[in-house]
């Protein structure tokens, strides 16, 4: 917002200095000047005993309040959830028919980092939840042990406590990523490995997940289109049917607009997934479980997958 000049009321609550203190205090964010970065004032309300804002319930982007029991979970909490839900995804799809292109339908960006809404699972409705299916809530990491936001991120920097994840995930002494933790031996992605990590098993859903999104563009709707995670908006025509968004591609007037209600509640979750890069972690089977109703739903294979 360097340009502008001012961060609009819709952002300031967690992209300015003052932003969450005020939300915290009036209820209310208003538009501010941009600040450099987070200040300490940000998440403590006293500099002198460095004590933090006792956050209550926080409200999410589907109208659900969620009070964790930890005021410092709160606080993370209320920035940490997205901007959008399966909600509101319903909400501009209306009575569309699945696959009309429903004039004024737009891509519905859920934003970046979403861990606490990924974390409450159905009951934070963060991702699309498909009619007449089930899907997982809080995810109880640790057996309730390891619950809190600070249990496993720096409260500064955010990095991962990996010495706190060795504890219990013994790999992790012995070199292993992250990325390599699983907690049970399903073989999700049907790709035959039930040893890898459980963010591999997300990675290659995800993965499957977008192939069937291009094919169903194409083939359906007769309109090729590639993604971009670092273009808004995300999703463009790929005018030479290459597979992926070239650089003359990846510009605003070039973004796909030709939503119908089944592409969008697809794009929407593979979004998802892809902007949490903990989600493994966070609630890796209810990321599992939206990406594999996707996929079945808007025509890709899920015979080799399993749903948990």
């Amino acid at each position: 917002w360097d340009e502008e000049g001012v961060v609009p009321g819709s952002c300031a609550k967690c992209h300015t200095a003052g932003g969450l203190p005020q939300m915290l205090a009036e209820g209310v964010v208003t538009s501010a000047s941009p600040s450099n970065g987070f200040q300490c004032a940000t998440c403590h309300n006293d500099l002198v005993e460095f004590t933090r804002y006792e956050a209550g319930a926080v409200k999410f982007p589907s109208g659900a309040s969620i009070d964790s029991g930890d005021p410092d979970t709160n606080l993370c909490m209320n920035c940490h959830q997205g901007r959008e839900s399966g909600v509101s995804v319903d909400a501009a799809i209306g009575d569309a028919a699945p696959d009309d292109q429903a004039e004024g339908l737009r891509f519905l960006n859920p934003h970046y980092f979403a861990a606490g809404a990924t974390r409450w699972g159905s009951e934070a409705h963060g991702m699309y939840q498909y009619e007449g299916k089930e899907y997982l809530g809080f995810f109880d990491h640790g057996d309730g042990d390891v619950n809190q936001c600070k249990d496993c991120h720096s409260a500064h920097g955010l990095e991962v406590k990996t010495e706190a994840c060795a504890e219990c995930h013994e790999e992790i002494e012995d070199g292993a990523e992250l990325q390599d933790i699983r907690y049970t031996l399903t073989d999700f992605d049907g790709d035959g490995d039930d040893e890898e990590g459980l963010a591999y098993e997300i990675e290659t859903m995800a993965e499957d997940l977008y192939a069937a999104i291009q094919a169903y563009a194409a083939d359906t709707l007769g309109t090729p289109i590639a993604y971009d995670a670092h273009a808004y908006p995300y999703f463009f025509m790929d005018g030479n049917a290459n597979g992926v968004v070239d650089p003359e591609e990846a510009v605003r007037d070039n973004g796909f607009a030709g939503w119908t209600p089944r592409l969008l509640r697809a794009a929407y979750n593979y979004q998802w997934a892809s902007k949490d890069p903990g989600a493994f972690a966070h609630n890796g089977q209810y990321v599992i479980q939206s990406l594999y109703d996707s996929i079945e739903d808007i025509g890709g294979d899920v015979s080799a997958m399993t749903r948990p």
